[in-house]
């Protein structure tokens, strides 16, 4: 097999995988509607919220209302976008909508705070799949991108963030207080599952050393703990000595063992760790993993 051959077998197989990730996220996501998020009568924000608030005043169908609205913004905004990611997009708000309508899932029955948070969980972990598949589920993203190239000063995620206070100031005027508060729990679970999928769940560390013995240290590494090594170039601000920094991302039950190396190095050194959320790559996920 030559390398135009494998490249293309690796297109299509992140092709397959980005739909796979949109189909999952979308019926994920969509869930959260029948079970927790429709019965509680929250809004979380966006075009859907604005369709829970109609369904409350009316009766309209959640997925349906939704669709017909989105429709609009993505023929106003889609040439703000690349042509894969609109198509992506515009399927995935497709399926979304239509889930919500016709999954034959009932109302769980829980404390309207439980059903806060769960229907905020699987909310955002249905999106995340969608983010990582290369789609949103929304026009109001392609609107936003529309009216930040217009108006600079105005940031996508301004934008969108407006938009959900309105909606939650419109569950509180159409529906009532406490749902409007439950809406802002739900809005920010939810952003925070979006990102523990987009980041993944790893807890590598990243660990950075600044020592003077810092060759003797990379070697150790190396060797002992067979971890990988940079060192990056820095400088000193008040002596203006030039030392490298030692770089060592490892897993976290590992820290211990590189301390006591660098504490064996050189009992001045300084060093910080940090989270290093993803981790890919020679001794941890491949890249081809996503």
């Amino acid at each position: 097999m030559n390398l135009m051959q494998k490249l293309q077998k690796c297109v299509r197989r992140e092709q397959w995988l980005a739909w796979l990730q949109i189909v999952l996220g979308c019926l994920i996501g969509a869930a959260a509607y029948p079970t927790f998020l429709d019965p509680g009568k929250i809004a979380p924000g966006g075009l859907t919220g604005v369709a829970m608030i109609l369904k409350h005043l009316w009766g309209w169908d959640i997925g349906i209302t939704s669709l017909f609205m989105n429709i609009p913004l993505f023929l106003i905004g889609y040439k703000a976008m690349g042509r894969v990611f609109a198509f992506r997009s515009l399927v995935a708000t497709i399926l979304f909508s239509l889930a919500i309508d016709l999954m034959p899932l009932k109302e769980i029955p829980v404390d309207p705070i439980l059903g806060t948070l769960y229907g905020g969980i699987l909310l955002g972990i249905g999106l995340g799949f969608i983010l990582r598949g290369g789609a949103t589920t929304g026009g109001t993203d392609m609107c936003a991108r529309m009216v930040h190239k217009y108006l600079p000063f105005l940031s996508v995620g301004m934008f969108l963030f407006l938009i959900d206070c309105v909606v939650v100031l419109a569950a509180w005027f159409f529906i009532g207080s406490s749902e409007a508060l439950y809406a802002l729990i739900c809005i920010f679970v939810s952003g925070k599952a979006v990102d523990m999928v987009m980041l993944g769940l790893s807890h590598n560390k990243a660990c950075f050393v600044i020592t003077e013995a810092w060759e003797r240290v990379s070697q150790r590494l190396m060797t002992e703990m067979e971890r990988g090594v940079t060192q990056l170039s820095a400088r000193g601000a008040y002596t203006g000595n030039k030392r490298p920094v030692v770089l060592c991302v490892l897993p976290p039950q590992e820290v211990s063992r590189l301390k006591e190396i660098v504490r064996q190095e050189d009992e001045k050194a300084f060093m910080f760790v940090t989270e290093a959320h993803e981790a890919l790559g020679e001794g941890f996920s491949s890249l081809m993993e996503d």
